[in-house]
């Protein structure tokens, strides 16, 4: 099996605006993925996400931000070991791309890096199987929060 890039579609009932909002700020990001986030949402922003309570064994993982163009593209760098600067070979790429669709918004989802890494082909496949899982279950309730911050519930 190839484990170079995990690929996924969603359609999403709100504007691309919206949708740009809930991908890339880090108030919106911890209501349907991460625990907690911080990094300021701009290109070249380094901070870190936060998965399970990070005071009590969870994990946080860096994260830089790569490109913000509002509403139609964010995309970040992640998994890079602290104190390194993310880069091609030393994290993974994630890209949000968001289309106009109907009355909503179309979003493609991205994340390559994994054999970039050099890492051996058991812990690229463990990886790349423990990344799918993840967008498996959380890109889903992206949907729901993105509608209902379009529509006025929280902003």
């Amino acid at each position: 099996m190839e484990f170079g890039t995990i690929e996924r579609e969603i359609h999403i009932d709100a504007s691309p605006e919206v949708v740009f909002d809930v991908v890339s700020s880090p108030e919106h990001l911890r209501e349907w993925w991460p625990d907690e986030a911080e990094f300021p949402a701009v290109p070249g922003g380094a901070g870190r996400i936060g998965f399970g309570d990070c005071s009590q064994g969870g994990t946080w993982v860096q994260f830089t931000v790569v490109d913000a163009v509002p509403p139609r593209l964010f995309s970040f760098r992640w998994t890079h070991e602290e104190g390194e600067s993310a880069a091609p070979g030393n994290s993974n790429l994630v890209v949000f791309e968001l289309t106009p669709a109907g009355n909503g918004t179309l979003l493609r989802m991205t994340e390559s890096g994994f054999r970039e890494r050099g890492w051996d082909e058991a812990k690229i496949a463990a990886r790349y199987a423990q990344h799918a899982s993840g967008w498996d279950f959380y890109l889903p309730r992206l949907p729901a929060y993105a509608a209902k911050v379009g529509a006025g519930g929280q902003a």
